[in-house]
């Protein structure tokens, strides 16, 4: 049974329709990568997935439960956690602090007792500095914890937005273009990260347009062109589709 599965999705915008009836699944321990051209609608699906908005047809189910309905909020609590395309880090804030914002969505104290400092209080923020460490040595961040996150660079900084997601405990982990801007080296370095999360019992799903960091770290590569699903299988295959070479190449090949 799968973890995650999206059951002929359609999603339309007045009369516009960014996805139709997208259907795949996401198995436990997979790493499966959502890739297309440039207003596929791959930021749609993701939208769906994590319960920012809902399909106008369709379903999404997680763990067997249906998002639709749910927040995002919601959605992160039961167990999807999600980085995002353009950068969400509080830059003024250290390293760790910026883990402690995603871990507070688990926090059961309260506003009360936070506000008067109850003993309630402080072993839940203990708790949640301890997890967020956690989060930051299963990236390899642990040694910049104290440090303001503006000062890293761009490899590290896609590493802190993944500890973050991973501070919420998620069960499936949307990364989105966690691979933009990087070398060849931050690109490798991120590629071992999330073999690793994965490894520690984590489904990933991901956005990406790098092709090579794709194609070296995915079991399953779904395609969308134009809000339709033209393909699904493992990588060598998808290099070889020739609907998914016309998308990305144009007909005259």
């Amino acid at each position: 049974m799968p973890v995650l599965r999206v059951e002929s999705v359609t999603k339309r915008f007045g009369g516009l329709e960014a996805l139709r009836d997208v259907t795949f699944s996401l198995y436990e321990g997979q790493i499966k990568a959502l890739i297309g051209p440039n207003g596929a609608g791959k930021t749609t699906l993701f939208n769906l997935v994590s319960a920012v908005d809902s399909p106008t047809e369709g379903r999404v189910v997680f763990a067997g439960k249906e998002l639709t309905g749910m927040t995002s909020d919601q959605a992160c609590r039961a167990g999807i956690g999600r980085t995002f395309q353009h950068s969400k880090l509080f830059d003024d804030m250290s390293v760790l602090d910026n883990v402690k914002v995603g871990r507070h969505s688990k926090s059961r104290a309260g506003l009360m007792a936070a506000f008067f400092t109850l003993p309630r209080h402080r072993r839940d923020e203990k708790a949640i500095t301890e997890a967020s460490m956690h989060a930051l040595q299963r990236v390899g961040l642990e040694g910049y914890a104290s440090l303001p996150a503006g000062s890293l660079p761009l490899g590290e900084r896609h590493l802190l937005e993944i500890a973050r997601a991973l501070a919420t405990e998620p069960r499936v982990l949307l990364l989105d273009e966690p691979a933009a801007g990087l070398n060849n080296e931050e690109s490798d370095r991120l590629a071992d990260s999330v073999r690793r999360i994965r490894d520690q019992g984590i489904t990933v799903l991901l956005v990406e347009h790098d092709m090579g960091f794709v194609m070296n770290i995915s079991d399953e590569v779904v395609v969308l062109d134009y809000g339709r699903k033209i393909a699904e299988g493992p990588p060598l295959m998808i290099q070889n589709d020739e609907e998914v070479i016309r998308a990305y190449l144009g007909e005259d090949l």
